[in-house]
């Protein structure tokens, strides 16, 4: 009886261990969007109308297009995973790897490939001033930090990412995060121009 006993608690014990696995991750995916989310924001406080639209040169963007950019991709990306998250993965997808987040965080931060930003998401000036298109971008975050928070076991979805193949939903919400960052980091480098201005 005793043997029974300890045998059942040992069970409880592995699955609490299991079960909270996926809310570790969710844990640490909202942590990670809360990072990005606070550099991003850090990178464009107090600017300039000069320093917000200066361009190190006519083919490049601008601080407002990069967060401009940055704050319309969010609900667009979210809205992937949030599909991804209704998706189990194929026995095909498991086969060739659905956990690739180190590969997907340094990626994005590898600003030596280029990308063509699609049409819906090129900068047209859409939220009119700074104010406008930083609130856009907290209220997208917001909505996506509840969806990480909230999504169960991340690692238990699936689906073919449109550059990096089958992709668990963790390593989908690294994209998005990545994205964020990725343009921040663009954003540095607009500030770290010779010509930018002082104020």
């Amino acid at each position: 009886m005793k043997q029974a006993g300890a045998f059942l608690a040992v069970l409880f014990v592995a699955a609490a261990a299991f079960a909270a696995e996926p809310a570790a991750d969710n844990q640490k995916i909202v942590k990670e969007l809360e990072r990005t989310q606070a550099r991003f924001l850090k990178s464009i406080e107090g600017l300039s109308e000069a320093q917000w639209n200066f361009k190190a040169a006519p083919e490049r963007w601008s601080i407002a297009q990069c967060a401009e950019h940055i704050a319309a991709a969010e609900p667009m990306l979210r809205g992937m995973v949030a599909d991804v998250l209704k998706k189990d993965p194929t026995p095909e997808m498991v086969k060739e790897g659905i956990k690739k987040d180190e590969m997907v965080s340094a990626g994005m931060l590898d600003r030596t490939k280029k990308f063509k930003a699609p049409e819906p998401l090129v900068p047209t000036n859409r939220f009119g001033t700074p104010a406008a298109a930083i609130e856009a971008f907290k209220k997208e975050r917001a909505a996506t930090i509840a969806l990480a928070g909230g999504a169960g076991d991340l690692r238990a979805h699936a689906d073919k990412h449109f550059l990096l193949g089958p992709l668990d939903a963790y390593g989908w919400f690294l994209f998005l995060s990545g994205h964020s960052e990725r343009h921040t980091l663009q954003i540095e480098e607009v500030k770290a121009d010779p010509n930018f201005p002082k104020n």
